[in-house]
C-alpha cells in the first residue's frame, strides 16, 4: 500500500511519522513538501526579535525521512486525481518539483490513500498592500521572521539615536486568524524594547478584527486564574496595558500604504492607523490544487469547499449562529466524497467560525477565522495516521480514533519576552477548544481545565516545549511517546 501526505508542517510531519512507525517497511509512506524543512512554527517569534536563528527552529526534511525509510518529494501539489485516468486505475496527485535540480518538472505520485495536510496559503493579496516586499512584514514562516528582525533592528538603531517609533502588530484582514502569534509578537517587541531601555521612544498599537480583545478566534474564553474565573478579554487587556500596548479592535484592514493602514470598523467607519513599523498577520486559505474525475471533468467543488480547504465529516450546513453545535465539527476528517482522502490541521474546512459572525453596517464580515493551528493539528494528524494504518493492517474502513475540536482540549503557551531570567509566558488552556454550551452552561467550556497564568515559569515551559518538540520531530529516541 502507498499513503501519500501533502505537507511537512506540525499536521503532515506527524501524520507521516505515526505511519510509517505503525506500518513498517512493508508499506509506502511518500511526503510531498514544498520546502526542504520542517519549521517548528511556534519559534518564529523568538526568530523575528533576534533571539533565535532559522537554523534553531528547522532542520532538512530529507535526512530525517532517509532515516525513518519515508520517500520524500521536494513539490508542490498541483491536482489530485481521486479515480486515476486510463493509464494510472489507482488515485494520484500531479506535483511539481519546487527544489533546485529538479524545478518545473511534473510527476504523478500514486496513492491508496492520500492525508492532505498542506496547510494554508497566505493570502496576502486578499489585502492591498500587505506582506513582506510590499507594506507589511509578517513572522507566519522562518524567513519572514528573518525580514521582520532586519526591519525591526533598524527601528531599534533609531530608537537609539532618539528617535520614535510607531509600532502596529495584529491582522491584516477582516477575517484573518493567527491572532496569538501577532499577540506574542507585540509583547516580545515590548520586552525587548524594555529591555534596551528604549520603550518610552515606543509607540506600540495592537489593531485586530476580534470582537474583544482575547478571542483569539475562538469566542474568547473564561479562565481559572488565582482562584478567579476571568474573561480572557480582562486576562489579554491587563496585559497590554501592564506593557503599555494601545489596541484597536472591530478593525477589518483592507489596504496597506507606506507607514499608512486603511481600515473599517464594525461601525462602519473609515480610519487610519500610522506606523513605521507593522506585523500584520493575512488572512488564510487553502492551496489552489485542482480535483479531476477519471473523465478529466473539474470536480474541484465536489472535493473543496470555496475557501480550497478539503471537506471532510463536518456538517457544512448553513444555519444561524444560535444553532451552531459541536458536533457540526467534523471527527475523523475522512472525505466524505473518497473514504481514502483524509484532511488534517489547516487543511480541511471547518464548518463555521467558532467566534460569532460579525458585519458591518457596509456588508463587511469582521471577525476571526477559527484556528486549528498547533496542538490541535498535532492531535489531528495522529488520529488521522492511525486510523488509515488501522484500516491498512485490517482491510476495513473503522476509525477507532477521533478528534472533534468540541470535544479536545489543547494547552497554549504564548512567549511574552525571552530572557532566563527576567522573561514572561502565559501559560492558558482551553477545554474544548469549540465551546460547548449545552455541557458547560455557564462557561461553555469545563472551567477546572481552562486555566490563564503568566510568570517566568511560562517562558521556561515554552523554552522547554521548543526543545522537546524538535526532538520529537527529528525522529529521536522515544519520539512518539511525546504529546502532540
Amino acid at each position: 500500500m502507498k499513503v501519500l501526505v501533502l505537507g511537512a508542517g506540525i499536521s503532515g510531519h506527524t501524520a507521516a511519522s505515526f505511519l510509517k512507525k505503525k506500518l513498517g517497511k512493508r508499506h509506502e509512506v511518500i511526503v510531498v513538501s514544498p520546502s526542504q524543512y520542517y519549521q517548528w512554527v511556534p519559534s518564529n517569534i523568538w526568530v523575528g526579535v533576534g533571539r533565535m536563528k532559522p537554523e534553531q527552529i528547522r532542520f532538512k526534511l530529507q535526512k530525517v525521512y532517509k532515516r525513518w525509510g519515508i520517500i520524500f518529494k521536494q513539490a508542490k501539489a498541483v491536482s489530485i486525481h481521486p479515480e486515476g485516468d486510463d493509464s494510472i486505475s489507482s488515485g494520484y496527485v500531479t506535483v511539481e518539483y519546487t527544489s533546485e535540480e529538479k524545478a518545473g518538472i511534473t510527476e504523478k505520485v500514486e496513492y491508496d490513500y492520500l492525508v492532505n495536510a498542506t496547510g494554508p496559503r497566505l493570502n496576502f493579496d486578499a489585502t492591498e498592500g500587505l506582506g513582506p516586499g510590499k507594506n507589511t512584514l509578517s513572522v507566519c514562516s522562518f524567513s519572514h521572521a528573518t525580514e521582520a528582525w532586519e526591519a525591526l533592528r533598524a527601528s531599534i538603531e533609531k530608537m537609539e539615536k532618539g528617535e520614535k517609533q510607531r509600532f502596529l502588530i495584529g491582522t491584516g484582514s477582516p477575517t484573518s486568524t493567527c491572532q496569538g502569534a501577532a499577540f506574542e509578537y507585540a509583547l516580545n517587541i515590548s520586552f525587548e524594547l524594555k529591555r534596551r531601555k528604549l520603550d518610552h521612544l515606543a509607540e506600540i498599537t495592537w489593531i485586530s478584527n476580534e470582537y474583544e480583545l482575547g478571542d483569539f478566534g475562538m469566542g474568547g474564553a473564561f479562565v481559572k486564574r488565582g482562584g478567579y474565573v476571568t474573561p480572557t478579554k480582562i486576562f489579554t487587556e491587563s496585559i497590554f496595558a501592564e506593557n503599555n500596548i494601545n489596541w484597536i479592535k472591530r478593525a477589518g484592514v483592507y489596504k496597506v500604504e507606506p507607514g499608512l493602514a486603511h481600515y473599517e470598523t464594525l461601525a462602519g467607519e473609515y480610519k487610519t492607523a500610522g506606523f513605521d513599523f507593522a506585523m500584520l498577520i493575512p488572512a488564510f486559505s487553502g492551496h489552489d490544487i485542482k480535483a479531476y474525475d477519471k473523465k478529466g471533468e473539474d470536480i474541484t467543488s465536489v472535493v473543496f469547499a470555496p475557501n480550497k480547504f478539503m471537506k471532510v465529516d463536518a456538517d457544512y450546513t448553513q444555519k444561524p449562529f444560535e444553532e451552531w453545535s459541536v458536533d457540526d465539527w467534523p471527527q475523523t476528517y475522512q472525505s466524505p466524497a473518497y473514504t481514502n482522502m483524509y484532511a488534517t490541521g489547516i487543511a480541511f474546512a471547518p464548518p463555521h467560525s467558532i467566534s460569532k459572525p460579525m458585519k458591518s453596517p457596509n456588508g463587511t464580515a469582521i471577525f476571526p477565522a477559527p484556528p486549528r493551528t498547533g496542538m490541535p493539528s498535532g492531535v489531528i494528524g495522529k488520529i488521522v495516521a492511525l486510523n488509515i494504518a488501522h484500516q491498512i493492517k485490517h482491510g476495513k474502513i473503522e476509525h477507532k480514533h477521533t478528534a472533534n475540536m468540541g470535544r479536545m482540549g489543547a494547552a497554549c503557551i504564548v512567549s511574552a519576552g525571552y530572557s532566563m531570567t527576567k522573561g514572561l509566558g502565559a501559560t492558558m488552556t482551553v477545554s474544548p477548544v469549540v465551546p460547548d454550551w449545552d455541557k458547560y452552561p455557564q462557561w461553555g467550556r469545563d472551567i477546572k481545565g481552562t486555566v490563564g497564568e503568566i510568570g517566568l515559569s511560562g517562558h521556561w515551559i515554552k523554552l522547554f516545549l521548543h526543545y522537546m518538540f524538535l526532538h520529537k520531530a527529528k525522529g529521536y529516541p522515544f519520539w512518539w511517546l511525546l504529546p502532540e
